[in-house]
């Protein structure tokens, strides 16, 4: 069983300063992380890190993972398409609570270059802070799901 308060954190290059404060903060809020990195500024390849976060979430080794690059887009698509991972990046925080309560989003991606690290701690602490709903909701998971079968 995974253990629910247990997090990957994952990024390309242009996010490892932000990756490395969201980890402090949710840390100091008694979670386990698990910092997959890169931990040097070298150019990297989102994809391979969207997809390794993934795999943990999907996997159970994670209850929820946290991935950033540079827009949050292009990593989230990569988590995307593990089955199993359900990523919405987000912008802010109506959208993070709500990716949580609505579509039990399993994983958070946040842009570097969108967002500074202020609205991204408040970010990551609305969609950790939210939980899904079920009900109608969770026949549109369902729909989701079934999708991938």
């Amino acid at each position: 069983m995974t253990d629910t308060k247990r997090i990957v954190l994952s990024s390309d290059h242009a996010a490892i300063e932000l990756r490395q404060a969201i980890a402090k903060h949710i840390a100091a809020a008694g979670w386990e992380v698990v910092d997959i990195g890169p931990t040097t500024p070298e150019s990297t390849h989102y994809p391979k890190h969207g997809e390794a976060a993934a795999r943990k979430v999907a996997s159970g080794d994670c209850a929820l993972g946290i991935i950033l690059c540079g827009t949050g887009q292009g990593i989230m698509m990569a988590a995307n398409k593990v089955k199993g991972v359900r990523c919405g990046v987000c912008s802010d925080t109506f959208s993070a609570r709500m990716i949580r309560q609505h579509n039990n989003a399993n994983m958070l991606s946040i842009g570097a270059r969108v967002v500074g690290e202020g609205l991204a701690l408040d970010i990551v602490d609305a969609f950790l802070g939210a939980e899904f709903e079920g009900g109608r909701h969770g026949t549109r998971v369902d729909m989701i799901t079934a999708i991938e079968d």
